[in-house]
């Protein structure tokens, strides 16, 4: 059973030598948040894709809008659970730094996002096939077993983890220097690639190690996986942080869709206020009658307020129900599998329109198959400059790459790794820039 006493741990990564000092009188937890908010891979998301393409005449989210959405509700859903479980089981943690998880999940959800590449999934699948369909699957054979199977199903949330805890040429060990608690927080899939049955997985083999001196630290233990493998059990609060996620990118992918009229209004009242019983659909109608809410854009806001009210309440419910299984590590599936019937079943019905209609949608497929050619393409030159570094145009290319990342290591895998962390760290429109210049499409104005 894991302990709330040693989950919530503010020692840092990289500095366990200096965890007695203070600096000042911000929490290490709002230190985290601070360092994550100033730091340059989140500015960058802010040119990423979140599921449509980057805004023109409409604005809809991105991933630095969908984060600084999440880290909301993220908070919420922290103090919410913090306070329900200090007054109903726990008061002993009272006045302890259990009651700063509502600072802890929000940083985590400022940082889930941040190992994703250019164009979203089909970034990722760019990165993976290239090995795996591409030019590089002719690297096998030269390459350690585990490093093979991490970038072959290369995933953002790994990739996150990576960010975030990888000392790169002229940083401080540690990477990021952030709390254990934090980094537990945003590891969704506690175990290596090589013990993943789907791509899905929470950090590569360079970073095990650093994820294991964590998970020790912080007393999570071990638990068998359907394949045979043992994997750890997450940390609790990474449930929180999933609830965010989830909770943010339905529904808002849902406005989103309504702004860029792939849903009609009636369809988007119908969807929304399906997650709420007759009496609370009749108060909620009336509300906005009352407020002489007229337009539709405003409707929905307020639609989306609501659903999104509901949910951080049913999920606080489930994880205080809950606890004792997920500090045992037993717990299974997410939050949102165990709220109640009605609006879970409102949430599944809003996740089949989303697939159907949104993640199908011209707008998504045409950033999909851009994107994907792109990727394929930068990581192609990028590869053949790394394999082969005497040739000119290769020194031309790696003399593009920022000198944090080690281009010109003796090793390989070191180098590949490094064309991995350029090209997952670019906006989606510093991508498409390098792609067309390397490709002879576009000339800088002289």
């Amino acid at each position: 059973m894991m302990d709330w006493s040693k989950l919530i741990s503010n020692k840092r990564l990289g500095q366990e030598s200096r965890h007695t000092e203070r600096h000042d009188d911000r929490t290490e937890f709002k230190r985290d948040y601070d360092r994550l908010i100033f730091s340059a891979p989140f500015r960058r998301l802010q040119n990423k894709t979140q599921v449509f393409p980057l805004p023109g005449s409409v604005f809809v989210h991105n991933r630095l809008t969908h984060s600084l959405e999440v880290a909301s509700v993220g908070m919420s859903l922290g103090n919410d659970v913090a306070q329900r479980l200090i007054d109903s089981r726990h008061p002993e943690l009272r006045g302890t730094m259990f009651e700063q998880i509502g600072q802890i999940v929000s940083t985590a959800c400022l940082a889930h996002d941040l190992g994703n590449p250019p164009f979203g999934h089909s970034g990722e699948k760019a990165i993976q096939t290239f090995f795996t369909e591409g030019a590089g699957s002719a690297l096998k054979e030269q390459l350690d077993w585990r490093f093979w199977s991490d970038i072959t199903r290369f995933d953002g949330n790994a990739n996150a983890f990576r960010l975030l805890t990888h000392q790169f040429k002229g940083r401080r060990p540690g990477g990021f220097v952030m709390t254990y608690a934090t980094l537990a927080s945003i590891v969704k899939y506690p175990f290596p690639s090589f013990y993943a049955s789907k791509n899905k997985f929470g950090f590569f083999f360079s970073e095990q190690a650093s994820y294991e001196r964590i998970a020790n630290e912080l007393g999570i233990p071990q638990r068998p996986l359907a394949n045979g493998h043992e994997r750890w059990a997450r940390h609790p609060l990474v449930y929180l942080v999933e609830a965010a996620d989830d909770i943010c990118y339905e529904i808002m992918d849902l406005e989103d869709a309504f702004k860029l009229k792939i849903f009609a209004y009636e369809e988007v009242e119908r969807m929304m206020l399906a997650f709420f019983d007759d009496e609370n659909q009749q108060k909620i109608r009336r509300r906005i009658a009352e407020e002489q809410l007229e337009d539709p854009n405003e409707k929905v806001v307020y639609l989306r307020a609501c659903v999104i009210g509901k949910l951080e309440n049913e999920c606080v419910a489930t994880f205080v129900e809950n606890e004792e299984q997920i500090l045992s590590g037993t717990f299974e599936g997410s939050l949102i599998d165990h709220i109640a019937e009605t609006p879970r079943k409102a949430y599944q019905d809003c996740a089949r329109q989303s697939v159907q209609r949104i993640y199908r949608s011209k707008p998504v497929l045409d950033v999909e198959l851009s994107g994907y050619k792109i990727m394929a393409t930068l990581m192609e030159q990028m590869t053949e400059a790394v394999m082969h570094p005497e040739r000119y145009y290769s020194q031309q290319l790696i003399g593009r790459v920022s000198s944090q990342y080690d281009i010109d290591a003796p090793d390989l895998e070191t180098r590949l790794m490094a064309v991995i962390d350029y090209i997952s760290g670019m906006t989606d429109v510093y991508a498409l820039d390098v792609y067309q210049k390397i490709n002879g499409i576009s000339l800088p104005i002289v």
